[in-house]
């Protein structure tokens, strides 16, 4: 099962505890994955088995309406999807009304606001629409959600819901239809728990988590392995320059505490500078061993530049 199909199992079993929530949900359900024909025969698609029985749930309980469900296997994906058909009957046009979705002027294309007054109604409306047409990307890739819808101005809508919720979405035409996307772990994260998926949210936050560890493990490598090329490139330059300096102007030319770092600095290449100091006798701090490669860089370009 996919991410997305897990998100979806869970909302499915979440009933709101008030009516006009209810509504709301079942609102966008059927304006996203709905078809509404001649003399008010509606039909709704869906993909996935838990949200086909909660349409079939709401209509019945919201509008005492008769359904007919329909199980077709496709062919070409061998996967199974589910047509939910609402037969012309008395009560319907009622509802289709009373969802937003059909007013005095035809049909309604952005989202009607008697629907959402109040948080509870938005945030069931916006599970609605993700049941209908959500998708989210497996956290183990990139975060990435999308929520498809079929007008303008009802991607325009639900940007809106999101916003009034602080979670930032935008809208984009892509191959006919409107994609409402958001980017990012924390806004994805944020509408999981408007929407009650705790368990998919739980499940993606630990994802993110460890993400983030072997993220900050992996700098910490990258650094301290840069770290550590450096200091081998600065040692071998120390080395090179103190034995220059032996060759051209023998070490008996440097002062004792020169003269005693450069041999040391000889007998390990490899050291950092404070390993050196923790050798030296008595120990040196790493400013100290510093003050000591400056000096001799500098006796050394003096011995070689006066030859």
């Amino acid at each position: 099962m996919s991410f997305t199909a897990e998100i979806k199992d869970e909302l499915s079993r979440l009933l709101p505890e008030h009516l006009p929530c209810r509504k709301a949900e079942l609102s966008a359900l059927v304006r996203i994955q709905g078809r509404l024909s001649g003399n008010y025969r509606l039909e709704v698609t869906t993909e996935i088995a838990p949200v086909a029985r909660i349409v079939v749930r709401l209509l019945h309980g919201i509008y005492g309406l008769k359904t007919e469900i329909t199980t077709r296997r496709s062919v070409l994906h061998r996967t199974y999807n589910y047509l939910i058909t609402v037969p012309s009957q008395i009560g319907l046009e009622d509802a289709i009304r009373d969802m937003g979705i059909l007013s005095s002027s035809g049909l309604e294309m952005g989202v009607d606001p008697d629907l959402v007054r109040k948080p509870c109604c938005t945030a069931s409306y916006l599970r609605g629409a993700f049941l209908g047409g959500g998708f989210i990307s497996n956290p183990q890739g990139d975060f990435h959600f999308e929520l498809a819808c079929g007008h303008e101005a009802l991607a325009n809508g639900l940007v809106a819901l999101l916003a009034r919720s602080e979670i930032p979405a935008r809208s984009i035409r892509r191959r006919g239809a409107w994609i409402v996307y958001i980017k990012g772990a924390e806004p994805i994260l944020d509408f999981l728990a408007l929407v009650g998926a705790h368990r998919g949210m739980l499940a993606m936050e630990n994802v993110r988590v460890t993400k983030s560890v072997r993220n900050d493990v992996n700098r910490r490598l990258n650094a301290e392995m840069a770290n550590q090329a450096k200091s081998i490139d600065a040692s071998m330059g120390q080395v090179k320059a103190i034995r220059l300096l032996v060759e051209h102007c023998g070490v008996e030319s440097l002062p004792p505490a020169l003269r005693e770092f450069a041999l040391l600095r000889l007998s390990h290449p490899d050291a950092s500078l404070r390993e050196l100091g923790e050798l030296a006798s008595p120990p040196l701090t790493k400013s100290a061993v510093y003050h000591r490669v400056r000096r001799i860089e500098a006796i050394a370009r003096e011995c070689l530049g006066s030859e």
